[in-house]
């Protein structure tokens, strides 16, 4: 290669260094907002999901604090005091509508059967309507239907577990299987995470049905 090839192909070359420089500088900045685009799209996105889930966390631990309540007055107080946002104001007020049987009984069934088939609500939600249903329906919902509601919510590592296994215990004792509602009971007091409340009514169910509570 001569002098003049090589010369020309060093020019060539610097020329297109200063071209892609060129370039650069002039659109790099499209670049760099797109990462900064993306690296901060995908910070507020996981920031969104632990937010929401957050708050669904706390909002369905305070609510299932306000159904520890004996009396239904007291729940339907408790249920009336907690904050919330979006799809949580529609659920609580079906969880009060519940607590409200006196004034329209079938209605507020209705509303927490339509609550708990609703697939567009948090799986949480629409558990806590499906509990709810239970508790307030009794024997006016059917008891099979109850059997198989509180059997799915009652697996291991639902949210529910601990008030669906009571559920379930007074269920055996309304077909008349003390033995079987007992041994529920103590499986129930020997789970960690349940609440001082219900302890105490587990605790108490046990030793008026004759059985013995382990300390």
């Amino acid at each position: 290669m001569s002098n003049t090839d090589s010369f020309i192909d060093e020019v060539t070359e610097e020329l297109r260094r200063e071209k892609a420089m060129s370039y650069l500088r002039r659109y790099g900045w499209i670049a760099v907002l797109a990462v900064v685009l993306v690296v901060g799209g995908t910070a507020w996105n996981e920031w969104r999901k632990a937010s929401d889930r957050a708050s669904a966390e706390a909002f369905g631990d305070s609510v299932l604090a306000a159904l520890e309540h004996d009396a239904g007055s007291d729940r339907l107080r408790a249920l009336g005091q907690i904050d919330t946002t979006g799809a949580q104001g529609g659920m609580l007020q079906l969880l009060s509508a519940g607590e409200a049987m006196a004034e329209d009984r079938s209605a507020a069934l209705a509303a927490l059967h339509a609550a708990a088939e609703d697939t567009s609500l948090p799986e949480a939600y629409r558990q806590l309507a499906a509990l709810k249903r239970v508790i307030a329906g009794g024997a006016d919902i059917p008891r099979d239907e109850r059997t198989q509601i509180l059997a799915a919510l009652s697996q291991p590592g639902q949210p529910m577990r601990p008030i669906a296994l009571e559920q379930t215990a007074l269920l055996e004792l309304e077909q008349g299987n003390r033995d079987t509602a007992i041994e529920i009971l103590t499986d129930l007091l020997a789970q960690s995470g349940v609440t001082e409340n219900l302890r105490r009514r587990a605790t108490q169910l046990v030793v008026a049905l004759g059985g013995e509570v382990q300390n």
